[in-house]
């Protein structure tokens, strides 16, 4: 391995580990019912999974629309990954988005609960998939 393949690899584990942590978050403000944040982490989570894929296969935006297409397009269109997956995260980044911006926009414990669970499983599948590249 070359220096630069090095600390690529150390990088992917620092995403692996930041979207690990993301989920740690998620369910400290569940039990303290910090909705609209545990959202925020939610969709994180998945963005650093993602960006840990995106390394691992040499893609690099620094837009995050971008990376989810380029997810969609390689792994979720080519059977790699279920559809489920593609439809959390853009519903991860909208939640995200709309907490962060919109005063009036509310989200149910159900519905934070259902993207964590599926954001958990997601990010198992990513650090699976990553071994297997």
């Amino acid at each position: 391995m070359t220096l630069k393949e090095n600390e690529r690899e150390i990088l992917i584990q620092h995403r692996i580990k930041q979207a690990d942590e993301a989920l740690d978050d998620v369910e400290f403000l569940l039990k303290h019912k910090k909705l609209s944040l545990a959202a925020n982490r939610i969709y994180y989570a998945l963005f650093y999974g993602i960006s840990a894929l995106a390394l691992k296969n040499n893609f690099s935006t620094s837009k995050h629309k971008q990376l989810i297409g380029w997810f969609n397009k390689n792994f979720i269109k080519t059977g790699l990954f279920d559809k489920t997956y593609s439809k959390l995260i853009y519903t991860a980044f909208e939640n995200r988005e709309k907490s962060d911006y919109d005063f009036l926009f509310m989200l149910t414990r159900e519905e934070v609960e259902n993207s964590f669970m599926l954001a958990k499983s997601f990010i198992s599948n990513v650090t699976e998939s990553i071994r297997k590249i």
